[in-house]
């Protein structure tokens, strides 16, 4: 009897360790291509991506996820500075040999990847923004909504409606059913949840010194980098609304905005192969002179 073969998938793959600096780094890849690396959300591990988005990237990247140092299944000091998430970006780059590379991000993962574009500008060949806000002071903060389910011990279908979709659409609820139902369906090596105990003190060590909501050197800096930056928002951003990057769009050289309508804080999740097509697509028609530097 012919054996069958078992395709990679994002709900199937090992998780495996890069050992960097005294501690492990959990990580994901799938897909061939040139690599992308995609940074984390607030209370984000590994199983927190909807897998269906994930393979959607895998046909044109090979798609890299992992837990941030201290969390999910990676060892280390846990934080939730911006500086320090990139520093995993860029230690598990060195780690698997990746001279240049995408990065991108979803929500504090957006902040993690436009840190790890300042800090290896030579490396980053585009920077896929989802769901975030630029550096230093902004003009619109988050809808008092977010924090009444985000800071829950647990979410419940109806909390990510609330925190990742268009709660007023009636297509964006099943969105929300059809993401959650892909997401809960893989069986073992699951990243355990981050506890309310852990995400409370990293978010609160984040409010007294947020370093992001000041660095002015890195808005700087992305404000004249050649380094091609997609942002992509739902019309109903209720954490940090898409507002915030008009002033942006209208300074930083490499810059494109896109709002996709009747969607919240997770449009790769309510639209997964749309969202990969755009950043697949941006990737390819976009790229940078690294003859300059």
């Amino acid at each position: 009897m012919q054996a069958t073969i078992t395709e990679t998938n994002a709900a199937n793959v090992p998780t495996s360790f890069a050992e960097i600096g005294g501690r492990q780094l959990a990580y994901r890849e799938i897909g061939r291509g040139p690599p992308l690396i995609l940074c984390l959300r607030f209370r984000g591990v590994l199983d927190s991506w909807d897998p269906a988005f994930l393979d959607a990237l895998a046909s044109s990247f090979r798609v890299l996820t992992f837990d941030y140092s201290g969390l999910g299944q990676s060892s280390g000091t846990a934080s939730y500075q911006a500086e320090e998430m990139a520093r995993d970006v860029i230690d598990l780059a060195d780690a698997l040999g990746l001279d240049r590379f995408a990065v991108g991000g979803w929500s504090l993962g957006g902040m993690a990847a436009q840190l790890a574009a300042f800090m290896a500008p030579n490396r980053i060949t585009h920077a896929v923004l989802i769901g975030t806000k630029p550096p230093g002071a902004v003009e619109f903060p988050p809808e008092p909504v977010f924090l009444e389910h985000a800071l829950k011990p647990d979410y419940d279908l109806d909390d990510e409606i609330v925190l990742f979709f268009e709660p007023v659409s009636s297509a964006s609820r099943a969105a929300a059913a059809a993401s959650h139902e892909r997401i809960a369906g893989r069986r073992g090596d699951r990243s355990p949840p981050i506890s309310q105990e852990t995400y409370l003190n990293l978010l609160q060590d984040r409010v007294a010194d947020d370093r992001f909501a000041a660095d002015e050197d890195c808005r700087s800096f992305l404000a004249r980098t050649d380094i091609p930056i997609l942002v992509i928002s739902g019309d109903h951003e209720i954490v940090f609304p898409a507002g915030n990057w008009f002033a942006c769009s209208r300074e930083w050289q490499s810059l494109h905005l896109l709002v996709l309508p009747r969607m919240g804080h997770g449009p790769q999740h309510e639209a997964p192969e749309l969202v990969a097509d755009i950043i697949a697509s941006f990737v390819r028609n976009r790229s940078r002179s690294f003859g300059a530097l």
